[in-house]
């Protein structure tokens, strides 16, 4: 009995281990930046490249069902919008600029292809 206590305890522990290590982690470094866009809704502006005035009524519906919403460079970057803590969604902080531009201050960061900006300032821009 008591080995296969033993046991068993030993093998939690073994299974912890990658959960305690990624909890350690902290978030990657990046750049400080800001970036201006067009805030778009994710789906539709990647699988159909709707976007723009025309498009806003839709993009909103979108944002609201839990569509992401990303900002979209001159350059044709696209930047999701993260937060380095964990269930912090972020399409609140763009809803009300959806299709229109914005000027966005915070961290830039690029993983595996993916750019991403954690937000510290959004205002519309002119």
């Amino acid at each position: 009995m008591l080995k296969r206590m033993l046991a068993s305890t030993t093998l939690l522990a073994i299974c912890a281990l990658p959960l305690a290590a990624q909890q350690q982690k902290q978030a990657r470094p990046g750049n400080e930046t800001t970036i201006t866009g067009q805030v778009v809704d994710v789906n539709c502006y990647v699988t159909m490249g709707a976007s723009g005035e025309g498009h806003k009524m839709c993009a909103q519906a979108c944002a609201k069902a839990g569509v992401a919403l990303a900002i979209l460079s001159s350059d044709g970057t696209l930047y999701m919008p993260v937060s380095s803590k964990p269930a912090d969604p972020q399409n609140s902080r763009l809803e009300q600029y959806t299709e229109g531009k914005v000027t966005v201050t915070g961290t830039h960061r690029l993983q595996n292809g993916l750019h991403t900006i954690e937000i510290k300032t959004v205002a519309a821009a002119s």
